[in-house]
Protein backbone atom coordinates (compact mmCIF):
# COMPACT_ATOMS: atom_id res chain seq x y z
CA UNK A 1 0.00 0.00 0.00
CA UNK A 2 1.25 3.51 -0.64
CA UNK A 3 3.04 5.27 2.17
CA UNK A 4 3.65 8.97 2.75
CA UNK A 5 6.98 9.66 1.04
CA UNK A 6 8.59 11.53 -1.99
CA UNK A 7 11.89 10.19 -2.62
CA UNK A 8 13.08 12.99 -0.39
CA UNK A 9 14.77 10.38 1.83
CA UNK A 10 15.02 6.70 2.44
CA UNK A 11 17.16 3.63 2.76
CA UNK A 12 18.01 3.60 -0.91
CA UNK A 13 20.60 6.14 -2.11
CA UNK A 14 18.90 9.18 -3.58
CA UNK A 15 15.52 8.33 -2.11
CA UNK A 16 15.52 11.70 -0.39
CA UNK A 17 12.77 13.38 -2.34
CA UNK A 18 9.56 11.40 -1.84
CA UNK A 19 6.69 11.64 0.64
CA UNK A 20 4.10 9.03 -0.27
CA UNK A 21 0.45 8.90 0.71
CA UNK A 22 -0.62 7.49 4.00
CA UNK A 23 -3.35 4.91 4.31
CA UNK A 24 -6.51 5.51 2.36
CA UNK A 25 -6.11 8.95 0.87
CA UNK A 26 -9.00 8.25 -1.50
CA UNK A 27 -11.35 7.03 1.21
CA UNK A 28 -11.65 10.22 3.24
CA UNK A 29 -14.93 11.75 4.27
CA UNK A 30 -16.35 15.02 2.98
CA UNK A 31 -15.41 18.44 4.30
CA UNK A 32 -17.17 19.48 7.47
CA UNK A 33 -18.87 22.77 8.34
CA UNK A 34 -16.85 25.92 8.89
CA UNK A 35 -16.13 26.82 12.51
CA UNK A 36 -18.39 29.45 14.01
CA UNK A 37 -17.13 32.90 13.08
CA UNK A 38 -14.67 31.64 10.49
CA UNK A 39 -14.55 33.21 7.06
CA UNK A 40 -15.05 30.47 4.45
CA UNK A 41 -11.92 30.13 2.30
CA UNK A 42 -11.92 31.02 -1.35
CA UNK A 43 -10.32 27.61 -1.87
CA UNK A 44 -8.96 28.49 -5.29
CA UNK A 45 -7.84 25.21 -6.85
CA UNK A 46 -4.07 24.62 -7.06
CA UNK A 47 -4.17 25.13 -10.81
CA UNK A 48 -5.14 28.76 -10.16
CA UNK A 49 -2.30 29.43 -7.75
CA UNK A 50 0.30 31.84 -9.06
CA UNK A 51 3.78 30.56 -9.97
CA UNK A 52 6.40 30.94 -7.25
CA UNK A 53 10.01 32.00 -7.87
CA UNK A 54 12.57 29.66 -6.28
CA UNK A 55 16.38 29.58 -6.41
CA UNK A 56 16.00 26.82 -9.02
CA UNK A 57 13.46 28.52 -11.30
CA UNK A 58 9.78 29.42 -11.52
CA UNK A 59 7.62 26.73 -9.94
CA UNK A 60 3.90 26.11 -10.30
CA UNK A 61 1.37 23.34 -9.77
CA UNK A 62 -0.83 21.96 -12.53
CA UNK A 63 -3.64 19.51 -11.73
CA UNK A 64 -3.06 16.07 -13.23
CA UNK A 65 -5.04 15.30 -16.38
CA UNK A 66 -5.65 11.69 -17.37
CA UNK A 67 -4.77 10.06 -19.68
CA UNK A 68 -2.35 12.81 -20.77
CA UNK A 69 -0.06 12.60 -17.73
CA UNK A 70 -0.34 8.88 -17.00
CA UNK A 71 2.78 7.63 -18.79
CA UNK A 72 4.96 10.23 -17.08
CA UNK A 73 3.65 9.57 -13.57
CA UNK A 74 3.64 5.78 -14.01
CA UNK A 75 7.26 5.97 -15.11
CA UNK A 76 8.16 7.78 -11.91
CA UNK A 77 6.24 5.25 -9.82
CA UNK A 78 8.36 2.47 -11.35
CA UNK A 79 11.61 4.13 -10.31
CA UNK A 80 12.93 1.83 -7.54
CA UNK A 81 13.63 4.80 -5.25
CA UNK A 82 10.01 5.93 -5.55
CA UNK A 83 8.47 2.45 -5.54
CA UNK A 84 10.14 1.65 -2.22
CA UNK A 85 7.75 4.06 -0.51
CA UNK A 86 4.79 4.63 -2.84
CA UNK A 87 4.31 0.94 -3.68
CA UNK A 88 2.64 1.73 -7.02
CA UNK A 89 5.12 0.01 -9.33
CA UNK A 90 3.63 -2.04 -12.15
CA UNK A 91 1.50 -1.32 -15.18
CA UNK A 92 0.16 2.18 -15.89
CA UNK A 93 -3.23 0.90 -14.77
CA UNK A 94 -1.91 0.63 -11.20
CA UNK A 95 -0.98 4.30 -11.17
CA UNK A 96 -4.17 5.27 -13.00
CA UNK A 97 -6.36 3.65 -10.34
CA UNK A 98 -4.57 5.57 -7.59
CA UNK A 99 -4.75 8.92 -9.38
CA UNK A 100 -8.25 8.54 -10.82
CA UNK A 101 -9.70 7.89 -7.37
CA UNK A 102 -8.71 11.50 -6.69
CA UNK A 103 -9.46 13.17 -10.02
CA UNK A 104 -12.93 11.58 -10.09
CA UNK A 105 -13.53 12.32 -6.41
CA UNK A 106 -15.09 15.27 -4.63
CA UNK A 107 -11.98 17.46 -4.59
CA UNK A 108 -10.77 16.66 -1.10
CA UNK A 109 -7.53 15.35 -2.65
CA UNK A 110 -5.99 17.08 -5.67
CA UNK A 111 -3.15 15.34 -7.56
CA UNK A 112 -0.84 17.80 -9.32
CA UNK A 113 2.30 17.92 -11.40
CA UNK A 114 4.97 20.33 -10.25
CA UNK A 115 6.48 22.30 -13.13
CA UNK A 116 9.85 24.02 -12.83
CA UNK A 117 10.33 26.58 -15.58
CA UNK A 118 7.59 24.72 -17.44
CA UNK A 119 9.18 21.27 -17.07
CA UNK A 120 7.11 18.59 -15.29
CA UNK A 121 9.47 17.27 -12.62
CA UNK A 122 7.45 16.32 -9.53
CA UNK A 123 4.14 14.86 -8.39
CA UNK A 124 2.08 16.25 -5.50
CA UNK A 125 -1.11 15.34 -3.66
CA UNK A 126 -2.77 18.10 -1.63
CA UNK A 127 -5.58 16.77 0.52
CA UNK A 128 -7.87 17.46 3.48
CA UNK A 129 -6.03 15.53 6.19
CA UNK A 130 -8.82 16.07 8.71
CA UNK A 131 -11.11 13.92 6.54
CA UNK A 132 -8.57 11.28 5.54
CA UNK A 133 -8.47 7.86 7.18
CA UNK A 134 -5.28 9.15 8.79
CA UNK A 135 -7.46 10.95 11.37
CA UNK A 136 -7.79 8.04 13.87
CA UNK A 137 -4.02 8.07 14.25
CA UNK A 138 -3.35 11.71 15.16
CA UNK A 139 -5.17 14.63 16.88
CA UNK A 140 -6.69 16.21 13.79
CA UNK A 141 -7.82 19.82 13.62
CA UNK A 142 -10.50 21.23 11.31
CA UNK A 143 -9.09 22.16 7.89
CA UNK A 144 -5.77 20.35 8.32
CA UNK A 145 -4.09 20.08 4.91
CA UNK A 146 -1.79 17.19 4.07
CA UNK A 147 0.76 16.85 1.30
CA UNK A 148 2.51 13.95 -0.45
CA UNK A 149 5.19 14.50 -3.06
CA UNK A 150 7.85 12.91 -5.17
CA UNK A 151 10.63 14.31 -7.31
CA UNK A 152 10.47 12.44 -10.58
CA UNK A 153 13.94 12.58 -12.07
CA UNK A 154 17.12 11.42 -10.38
CA UNK A 155 18.90 14.63 -11.42
CA UNK A 156 16.40 16.62 -9.35
CA UNK A 157 17.16 14.70 -6.16
CA UNK A 158 19.85 15.18 -3.57
CA UNK A 159 20.56 18.89 -4.22
CA UNK A 160 18.15 20.65 -1.88
CA UNK A 161 15.41 21.08 -4.45
CA UNK A 162 12.85 19.16 -2.38
CA UNK A 163 13.30 21.54 0.55
CA UNK A 164 12.84 24.63 -1.62
CA UNK A 165 9.70 23.25 -3.25
CA UNK A 166 8.27 22.18 0.10
CA UNK A 167 8.68 25.76 1.33
CA UNK A 168 7.02 27.12 -1.79
CA UNK A 169 4.05 24.73 -1.81
CA UNK A 170 3.48 25.07 1.93
CA UNK A 171 3.35 28.86 1.59
CA UNK A 172 0.88 28.52 -1.29
CA UNK A 173 -1.37 26.22 0.74
CA UNK A 174 -1.45 28.56 3.73
CA UNK A 175 -2.15 31.52 1.45
CA UNK A 176 -5.05 29.83 -0.34
CA UNK A 177 -6.52 27.83 2.55
CA UNK A 178 -7.16 30.58 5.12
CA UNK A 179 -9.08 28.30 7.50
CA UNK A 180 -6.14 25.89 7.73
CA UNK A 181 -3.90 26.47 10.74
CA UNK A 182 -1.23 24.02 9.64
CA UNK A 183 0.08 21.72 6.91
CA UNK A 184 1.26 18.20 7.67
CA UNK A 185 2.89 15.12 6.18
CA UNK A 186 3.64 11.61 7.41
CA UNK A 187 6.83 10.24 5.82
CA UNK A 188 8.07 6.79 6.69
CA UNK A 189 10.58 7.12 9.53
CA UNK A 190 13.06 5.13 7.43
CA UNK A 191 12.96 7.90 4.85
CA UNK A 192 15.45 9.97 6.79
CA UNK A 193 16.25 12.31 3.89
CA UNK A 194 12.56 13.11 3.50
CA UNK A 195 12.21 13.89 7.20
CA UNK A 196 15.31 16.09 7.00
CA UNK A 197 13.90 17.98 4.02
CA UNK A 198 10.69 18.72 5.91
CA UNK A 199 12.69 19.95 8.90
CA UNK A 200 14.75 22.26 6.68
CA UNK A 201 11.51 23.55 5.13
CA UNK A 202 10.25 24.73 8.52
CA UNK A 203 8.28 21.68 9.65
CA UNK A 204 8.66 20.13 13.10
CA UNK A 205 8.50 16.47 14.00
CA UNK A 206 5.46 16.24 16.26
CA UNK A 207 5.49 12.50 17.00
CA UNK A 208 5.76 9.05 15.43
CA UNK A 209 2.63 7.21 14.31
CA UNK A 210 1.99 3.50 13.88
CA UNK A 211 0.08 3.41 10.60
CA UNK A 212 -1.00 0.35 8.61
CA UNK A 213 2.12 -0.72 6.76
CA UNK A 214 4.62 1.74 8.23
CA UNK A 215 5.84 3.76 11.16
CA UNK A 216 5.54 7.42 10.20
CA UNK A 217 6.96 10.72 11.39
CA UNK A 218 4.17 13.27 11.75
CA UNK A 219 5.67 16.46 10.33
CA UNK A 220 3.79 19.72 10.96
CA UNK A 221 4.24 23.26 9.69
CA UNK A 222 2.14 25.68 11.75
CA UNK A 223 0.74 28.91 10.38
CA UNK A 224 2.60 31.84 11.88
CA UNK A 225 0.53 33.78 14.44
CA UNK A 226 -1.09 36.95 13.16
CA UNK A 227 0.79 39.93 14.63
CA UNK A 228 -1.28 42.17 16.91
CA UNK A 229 -2.86 45.21 15.27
Amino acid sequence: MPTADTPVAGPAPGAADSEAPGPGIAGAGGPGPYPEGATPPTDAPPGDWAPVPTPHGLFRLRPVALPRDLVLIAGWMNDPEVAAFWELAGSPEVTEAHVRAQTDGDGRSVPCLGLLDGRPMSYWEIYRADHDVLTPYYPARPYDVGIHLLLGGGTDRGRGLGTELLRAVTSLILAHRPCATRVLAEPDVRNVRSVAAFLRAGYRKDRELELPGKRAALMIRDRAPTPPA
